[in-house]
């Protein structure tokens, strides 16, 4: 393995290979800046104009492209709460309240860490596991699907504990989106009134543009002022702080990336589950999780770390059978048979340089995309300071573009329209925004899941638990419920240790 790495290496760090990888850490930036365009779209930009490249620096450019996006998507999270992309959704969590407390480049600073952390931890693993990569594929089908989407189901309900009932009712709305459409099992449409748009169902980008991006900017134009509370507090060199901030997190960065490679193999659930259950998970098992969502460190470390690891979990069943970890994935495909690359156990014996070249790829590419980013900060955290009659316009005409570009469809713009004003009354209203983000998520998958399984089993519900990879995801559900009276608990010990206090 070590030669091939070397190999790889050579191969990547020649002049003309490293152009067409800085050239796509480029365009991954700029496509991950702009809400609603993200890595998807750059790849099936990219993937026509591959055709008579190399496929060294075919590889090159896609893994700087994929690369660079979580960086470009969470600046535009952190500083505007506008996603980039669908992952950079968990980011706006913490990472916008610490803009509005002028602390943007502490926030960036951790992104510019946490990402290439983790995105190093997901390569590790990912080398660690390819020879093995078939048989673990190979646990999980439909039971398993529909446990891993309530499990991430679970994980969020836990962590709205403090508004527990509004929690339910946004996750209610988000479960009622998600069931719009096809369905896949059984067939026939639902829920479209009469709308040709909505027979493929709610889509995920213009959704979180809207909840996020668009709702902020409405609260932003009725309520003046800047994006930063105070000018006076913003800070435009604190990235360092932000760094070390993640190395002193350590902890949240591995379990972070361990979430992210692990929910990334799985085929379609895809990077934006695994930053939300990463952030939930970081917030539960913190002794104080109602301070997340005020701007905690922590909140942008735990989703960035899984954000970039999660890449190298999704090219697992990409490369082993296929089967696309996620739509980046799906388009990244192309490429490969584009280039006369079957995936398959066999590309592994077949085409070792090429992919050990893509995993390195991966790496400097996120490596190159954090220096970026911290180089220009103090640029980019003056954004802050832009009125928002000036900023607002300015971000919800791009928001809309961004949208619109995806599959050039009007529905797209009205419906982000829509679900901007939605948003826009949740955070008037004090209703929390993740709960629906990760139902809409999840919906399609829990009902798919459990149908087929009820397909399989002959209605017997003993099918979740026939295998040992379903048996621990129902222990972990359980361990995830129990741990949230875990609180309730520590606060009743405490109130009867003072009672006994004279």
């Amino acid at each position: 393995m070590l030669d091939l790495l070397l190999q790889a290496a050579a191969g990547l760090l020649s002049p003309g290979t490293l152009i067409f990888l800085f050239a796509g850490v480029l365009v991954g930036l700029v496509f991950g800046v702009i809400p609603g365009l993200g890595g998807t779209t750059a790849l099936a930009l990219l993937l026509p104009l591959t055709y008579g490249m190399e496929v060294t620096h075919a590889f090159a450019m896609a893994g700087g492209i994929m690369g660079a996006i979580a960086m470009g998507g969470s600046i535009s999270a952190i500083l505007l709460n506008a996603p980039g992309t669908g992952p950079s959704a968990a980011t706006c969590i913490d990472g916008h309240p610490l803009a509005k407390q002028g602390r943007a480049a502490d926030a960036i600073g951790a992104v510019a860490t946490a990402s290439p952390l983790g995105g190093l931890f997901g390569v590790l693993t990912l080398l660690l596991v390819l020879p093995v990569a078939r048989d673990i594929v190979l646990l999980f089908g439909p039971p398993e699907f529909f446990l891993v989407a309530v499990f991430g189901i679970v994980t969020v309900a836990i962590s709205s504990a403090k508004n527990l009932l509004r929690g339910l009712v946004a996750g209610g709305i988000g479960l009622m989106l998600s069931f719009v459409g096809y369905d896949t099992v059984h067939g026939g449409v639902r829920y479209t009134f009469g709308s040709d748009y909505l027979w493929d169902g709610i889509p995920l980008i213009p959704s979180l543009v809207g909840l996020f991006g668009m709702a902020e900017m409405i609260r932003l134009s009725i309520e003046g002022g800047t994006v930063a509370a105070d000018a006076k507090t913003v800070k435009l060199d604190g990235v360092w702080s932000g760094v070390r901030a993640t190395l002193r997190h350590w902890k949240v960065v591995i379990r972070g990336s361990i979430i992210g490679t692990l929910i990334g193999a799985i085929p379609g659930v895809g990077g934006t589950v695994a930053t939300f259950i990463a952030y939930s998970t970081t917030k539960k098992a913190d002794r104080d999780p109602d301070s997340f969502g005020t701007g905690r460190i922590e909140g942008i470390i735990a989703p960035e770390s899984a954000n970039n690891a999660k890449d190298s979990g999704a090219l697992l069943p990409t490369l082993a059978f296929g089967i696309p970890g996620s739509a980046e994935m799906a388009v990244f495909l192309g490429i490969l048979m584009l280039h006369g690359m079957q995936p398959g156990p066999a590309i592994f014996a077949d085409h070792q340089d090429k992919i050990y070249g893509l995993i390195l790829a991966l790496t400097l590419s996120a490596v190159l995309a954090s220096f970026i980013g911290i180089t220009f900060v103090r640029w980019l955290a003056a954004i802050t300071l832009i009125k928002g009659q000036i900023l607002a316009p300015v971000v919800i005409a791009v928001s809309l573009v961004g949208v619109y570009a995806i599959n050039l469809t009007p529905g797209d713009v009205v419906l982000a329209a829509v679900i901007g004003v939605l948003g826009y009354l949740m955070l008037r209203f004090d209703y929390p925004r993740l709960p629906l983000v990760i139902a809409l998520i999840l919906g399609e998958t829990a009902e798919r899941g459990f149908q087929q399984s009820m397909m399989i089993g002959n209605g017997d519900l003993s099918i979740f638990v026939h295998s040992v990879t379903s048996i621990i995801l129902v222990v972990l559900i359980f361990l995830s419920l129990s741990w949230s009276f875990v609180p309730m608990l520590r606060k009743k010990f405490a109130a009867s240790i003072a009672g006994e206090v004279p």
